[in-house]
């Protein structure tokens, strides 16, 4: 029997079961690390982080899983988790597990309605809610949510209001009723745990949707089992890493994390500040990050702005540097395609070492010294950038998966990955390109289908088991998989040429180094026209080299005729490398960035086309005035 065929069919029931088959094998190691974070305005300095072993924290693990079960709890029922990213939202989602129970995930930033609506629509029991904010939503809808029975505070204590009935109880309370309940049935997690079938649910994820009302993923059990033994046999998580974890949790790609880290045995170092990225790294010193491009994208930009500010030899170097970087991944990534060895000439190997003593080493130092590799998902990942991050030696691995599919289907290897695809298939999914090209997928962690949603399901999966992604990709000879747009956001101009605008996007965001978003149009249109959004921080630093824009607020700012001019030569670089149908002949710098607050952005930073181009559409119709009979 092949390692893969093993894995298929002896994975375990359960992320519950191999929870267990942790805390038993390794009970003293170290599982966890968190930061206690001080209350705003006690000083500054980093914050104190702490550990738990496997045993300290299958301790509350319990705790919250009887706790559960002395609310009411039964395998299969809906448990929601309301939160950010923090060690209540991992011994919460493993308490439901071990409980039998399932988790329906809610991003915090979530919206009153919807989060009704997913609650409702789940069936949820029990609410965990990270703090007063998130207990608020559900209390304003309270009426539409019948059999919510209970909501648990992670952080303070619920009002009389509130508590009245036990509907809302602390997360203190929710532990020492555990407690107490596991002194009457000390058998009780255990034996729940052994009960548990693969088929059974185990995760409801709404998708964020770039379009419409939100569906619920239906996850199993073993879907969650098959990624973690899945992911640690391709070698990218092993046993003596440790991960830095800040990726939203109701997320499937964050939520698959967990599952693997169980299996694999590593140190994971959660924290979901995104803006305390840079400070914890150092601290942490993790040896794998997996993160969305925009995180890159900002790291580059950063390093970029910091080289500009020292001064222009600084700045030449740092671009020096950066062409080095790409030239020797460009190569060593080509001569192992072809021969097998990474290697690279002996003149371009001295200019990578200066530049590394110069710039990469630095750069590797910002990222905590020990960073082996980087996944980067949820969407792709500028080949320049990618090329960058290699050279500099921080592989940046770009993977596929979608939430349908239990997060990771593919993955570039750290010993062998090829920057500008999402590497070959995790073992045991299968994969085949259809003949207009869209990706199909069949394996074990395929969902069961959209909650309630049969005539939807049955859209999207065969049932032959494969499912329709709706991306559009290619498969190369030696099977490296290179995604080329989504099925449905190819846009057709009205002379007819297809163009994937995601790959137009892609490329500027290489070229210019200001753009935070760009939003391609010309879907029905004789031309095509962007929407440009710039990075904050790295056009106001821009901005202080130029006398009458120094000092004044973004908005003036990227107003400006000199910002504008900019943009321009940007655009012209990008217009130079594309087919005349696909050039961006006008666009617009609006005047602020895209966010998750105005629903422009996905929770994972994807953008919801539809939102921004309803939003902005009397921009849009302004850059096509003229062309059009009225």
């Amino acid at each position: 029997m092949s390692d893969t065929q093993s894995l298929i069919e002896n994975r375990p029931p359960s992320v519950a079961t191999l929870f267990l088959e942790r805390v038993e094998a390794t009970p003293d190691a170290e599982a966890y690390r968190y930061p206690v974070i001080r209350p705003a305005g006690d000083g500054e300095g980093p914050d104190e982080w702490r550990s738990y072993s496997w045993r300290e924290a299958a301790e509350r693990v319990f705790s919250i899983a009887a706790g559960l079960m002395d609310l009411g709890v039964r395998p299969e029922e809906r448990v929601g988790i309301a939160s950010s990213t923090r060690i209540e939202w991992i011994l919460s989602d493993l308490g439901i597990l071990c409980a039998g129970a399932a988790t329906t995930t809610v991003y915090p930033s979530t919206n009153d309605s919807e989060t009704a609506y997913i609650l409702a629509d789940s069936d949820s029991k029990v609410l965990i809610a990270e703090d007063a904010d998130q207990l608020a939503k559900v209390r304003a809808h309270r009426d539409e949510l019948p059999n919510l029975a209970h909501v648990v505070l992670v952080d303070g204590e619920p009002g009389a209001e509130d508590a009245a009935g036990d509907w809302a109880l602390s997360f203190a309370e929710l532990e020492r009723r555990g407690a107490a309940y596991r002194e009457k049935h000390p058998d009780a997690i255990t034996e729940t745990v052994q009960g548990l079938r693969s088929d059974q649910l185990a995760t409801l994820i709404y998708t964020s949707g770039t379009t419409g009302k939100p569906k619920g993923v239906r996850l199993a059990q073993d879907a969650w089992s098959y990624m973690a033994r899945a992911v640690p046999q391709t070698g990218l998580l092993n046993s003596d890493d440790v991960q830095y974890l800040w990726l939203p949790l109701a997320h499937v790609f964050g939520k698959m994390l967990i599952s693997v880290q169980i299996d694999s045995g590593h140190v994971i170092a959660v924290d979901g500040r995104v803006d305390k990225i840079i400070d914890n790294l150092p601290v942490v010193q993790p040896t794998k990050m997996c993160a969305v491009p925009r995180i890159f994208e900002k790291v580059y930009n950063g390093v970029a702005q910091k080289a500009r500010a020292g001064g222009g030899a600084k700045y030449k170097i740092f671009q020096w540097a950066a062409e080095v970087a790409r030239e020797y991944a460009r190569t060593t990534q080509d001569n192992q395609r072809r021969t097998g060895v990474p290697d690279a000439p002996t003149g371009l190997k001295v200019k990578h070492a200066l530049a590394d003593r110069l710039v990469y080493s630095k750069l590797r130092d910002a990222f905590g010294g020990r960073m082996v590799g980087c996944v980067s998902g949820s969407a792709a990942l500028a080949p320049d950038l990618g090329y960058f991050f290699a050279g500099a030696g921080i592989p940046v691995l770009e993977g596929y998966g979608l939430t349908e599919s239990s997060a990771a289907s593919f993955c570039n290897r750290t010993d062998n990955f090829r920057t500008g695809t999402v590497g070959k298939p995790m073992p045991g999914t299968e994969v085949r390109i259809a003949d207009d090209g869209e990706i199909l997928l069949r394996g074990p962690g395929i969902m069961q289908g959209y909650h309630g949603l049969a005539d939807k399901t049955a859209e999207v999966l065969e049932e032959d088991g494969w499912f329709h992604t709706g991306d559009i990709g290619e498969l190369s000879d030696d099977g490296y998989l290179r995604i080329t747009d989504r099925k449905k956001d190819l846009i057709k101009t009205s002379g007819g040429k297809y163009i994937a605008p995601a790959e137009v996007e892609g490329q500027f965001k290489a070229i210019c180094p200001y753009v935070s978003n760009i939003l391609v149009h010309g879907a029905g249109r004789n031309y095509c026209t962007a929407l440009i959004t710039l990075d904050e921080p790295a056009i106001t630093a821009w901005a202080a080299d130029h006398e009458d824009l120094k000092g004044k607020p973004y908005a003036e700012v990227v107003a400006s005729e000199q910002v504008r001019a900019l943009v321009d030569g940007y655009v012209e670089q990008l217009n130079a490398g594309l087919q005349r149908w696909q050039t961006v002949k006008k666009f617009r710098v609006l005047p602020r960035d895209l966010d998750i607050e105005h629903g422009e952005l996905t929770p994972s930073l994807k953008m919801k086309r539809p939102v921004v181009e309803r939003e902005y559409g009397e921009l849009i119709e302004e850059m096509y005035e003229g062309t059009r009979e009225r």
